[in-house]
C-alpha cells in the first residue's frame, strides 16, 4: 500500500495547506508515503531535521549490516568439489588423457606421450574411420602377460579424476586401417593395400617396411565383418596388433564397442604438443563398394552384349534361311 500512495497526493498537499500555517507536528495522512523528492512548504526535505530520508532504512531508521563475506577457506572445500564434480563429467563423456606405455606407435608417438581422447563423439553414434588413432579396451587378452603397473596414492587419484590413465583398464592405441566390408592385404613387404588400393604411409617407422615378412601373422588378406575394426601399429615390426592375434575370438579384430575414443591430441610433454590428424593417404577413395562399382560397368557391358550378339546370328541365320 505504502509505494502505491508515493507522490499521489502532492497535487493536492498544497490547496489543503494553503491560507493556513503548516505546523511541522501535524502527522501525515494514515498511508501516505513521502518520497525523498516531496518539499514542505518551506522548500526543505520532509525528513527528520530537513534531511531526506536514506532509502533502505530498517525498522526505527537503522541501515541494514551488510552481510558479511564468507571466507575463503571455507568456500575452498566447495570449489574443491565442484572442480572434482567437472573433471569426472569430462573424464565420462569428453575427454580423457591416456599414457602411452610402449613403443609401438613410434614416432607418431612415443612411450611417456599423454595423449586427451575424445569420448563425445561416440555417444553421438560416431564410428572410428580410416587413419584415426583411437584407444580400445584389450578385445580378448592382447595384453596377456604385460607387467601391471602399481600407482601411488597421488595416481589413483588422478586418474580417477581423469588426468592420468588407470592402471586397472586394459587399453591399446593404434591406428585404425581397416572398418567394417574392408578387405586388407599384406604381401611380402608391402605396400598396405585396402581394398586392393596401396596406402603411403609415411608415418610407419623409420626402417620398418609396411609389411612384416614373418610367418606369425605379417602376411595377411582379412576381410573386416561389420561392426569391427583392423588396426596396426605405425612401428610395424615392433607391435603386436590386429596381425598377431588372428587365433582369438575376434580373429584379431576389434569390435567397435571397445572402441574409447580418438586419440586427437599430444598433450603431454610440452616439447611435443601437437594434434593427430588423419593422414592424407585415406583420403583417397579406399571404399569396398566404389572398388565393386568400378567392376560393375564392366560386367554390365558384358552381360548386355551377349543378347545382342545372340540376336544378331538369329537375323543372319534367318536371311540365310530365305
Amino acid at each position: 500500500m505504502g509505494d502505491v500512495a508515493v507522490g499521489a497526493r502532492s497535487g493536492h498537499d498544497g490547496e489543503e495547506h494553503r491560507g493556513r500555517p503548516v505546523d511541522a507536528a501535524d502527522p501525515a495522512p494514515d498511508g501516505a508515503v513521502t518520497s525523498g523528492n516531496d518539499l514542505g512548504a518551506d522548500g526543505a526535505g520532509s525528513g527528520a531535521g530537513g534531511q531526506p530520508p536514506t532509502d533502505g532504512e530498517g525498522p526505527g531508521g537503522a541501515s541494514p549490516k551488510p552481510k558479511k563475506q564468507r571466507s575463503f577457506w571455507k568456500e575452498l572445500p566447495i570449489l574443491i568439489g565442484i572442480a572434482l564434480v567437472l573433471a569426472l563429467l569430462i573424464k565420462t563423456f569428453l575427454v580423457q588423457a591416456f599414457s602411452i606405455p610402449s613403443d609401438s606407435m613410434q614416432n607418431t608417438l612415443q612411450q611417456g606421450d599423454r595423449v586427451l581422447v575424445d569420448k563425445l563423439t561416440p555417444w553421438f553414434g560416431s564410428e572410428p574411420e580410416r587413419g584415426e588413432v583411437v584407444v580400445f579396451h584389450d578385445p580378448d587378452n592382447w595384453l596377456a602377460g604385460e607387467p601391471t603397473p602399481d600407482p601411488n596414492a597421488l595416481q589413483t587419484f588422478l586418474s580417477w579424476i581423469g588426468l592420468m590413465p588407470s592402471a586397472e583398464e586394459k587399453d591399446l592405441i593404434k591406428r585404425v586401417i581397416g572398418v567394417g566390408g574392408d578387405t586388407i592385404e599384406c604381401k611380402k613387404t608391402g605396400p598396405l593395400t585396402v581394398n586392393g588400393k596401396a596406402l603411403d604411409e609415411p608415418y610407419v617407422y623409420p626402417g620398418n617396411t609396411p609389411c612384416s615378412q614373418d610367418d606369425q601373422g605379417g602376411q595377411f588378406k582379412v576381410k573386416v565383418p561389420e561392426g569391427h575394426i583392423w588396426v596396426m601399429g605405425d612401428h610395424r615390426q615392433n607391435s603386436r596388433d590386429s596381425r598377431y592375434n588372428q587365433s582369438d575370438k575376434n580373429h584379431g579384430m576389434v569390435p567397435v564397442n571397445e572402441v574409447v575414443g580418438r586419440a586427437i591430441v599430444i598433450a603431454w610433454p610440452i616439447s611435443r604438443w601437437d594434434n593427430l590428424p588423419v593422414p592424407d593417404t585415406f583420403d583417397q577413395n579406399l571404399s569396398a563398394r566404389s572398388a565393386a562399382l568400378t567392376v560393375a560397368p564392366q560386367g554390365l557391358a558384358l552381360a548386355g552384349a551377349v543378347p545382342l550378339v545372340l540376336w544378331r546370328r538369329q537375323r543372319i541365320k534367318a536371311a540365310e534361311g530365305r
